[in-house]
C-alpha cells in the first residue's frame, strides 16, 4: 500500500516545475502502478501548447478556471471545477488558465517523474 500526502511530495524531486506551474507527482513509474497521479497547478494567465506523444492524460479540475483548445478541430472547451478532460488521441492542445487552476491528472503509462515542458517556440511541448 502506498500512502502519500501533498506535504510528503511538496519540495521533493516529485515536485516539478512543468513550465507554467507545478506538477506534484504522487505516483510515478518507480511506484510500479502503471500510471501516474499528479496534483498540478497551472499559473494564472498562462497559455501552454502541449501534446503528450508517449502518454494519455486525463485531468479533473478542482479549482480555478480556464479552457482547452483542440488544435486539430479549433474547438474550445471551458474548464471549471468539476470538469474532466481526457486527451485520448494524444491531442495537440492549448491549456489556458484564466486564473490559477488546480488539476488532478492521471498519465498512462506512468511518468518517470522528472519530465517538464519546453514552452518556447512554435512547436508543442511533449513528453
Amino acid at each position: 500500500m502506498i500512502i502519500r500526502s501533498l506535504d510528503d511530495v511538496t519540495g521533493t524531486n516529485r515536485d516539478v516545475d512543468w513550465g507554467n506551474g507545478q506538477s506534484r507527482r504522487f505516483l510515478i513509474a518507480a511506484d510500479k502502478m502503471g500510471y501516474s497521479l499528479t496534483d498540478t497547478v497551472v499559473k494564472a494567465g498562462s497559455r501552454s501548447l502541449l501534446q503528450y506523444r508517449s502518454h494519455l492524460e486525463t485531468c479533473y479540475c478542482i479549482s480555478g478556471s480556464g479552457h482547452v483548445e483542440d488544435i486539430k478541430t479549433g474547438a474550445t472547451h471551458r474548464i471549471t471545477p468539476g470538469t474532466m478532460y481526457a486527451l485520448d488521441q494524444h491531442d495537440e492542445h492549448y491549456l489556458v488558465a484564466h486564473e490559477e487552476m488546480r488539476l488532478v491528472c492521471v498519465f498512462s503509462p506512468a511518468l518517470r517523474g522528472n519530465e517538464s515542458h519546453r514552452l518556447e517556440g512554435d512547436a508543442s511541448s511533449s513528453y
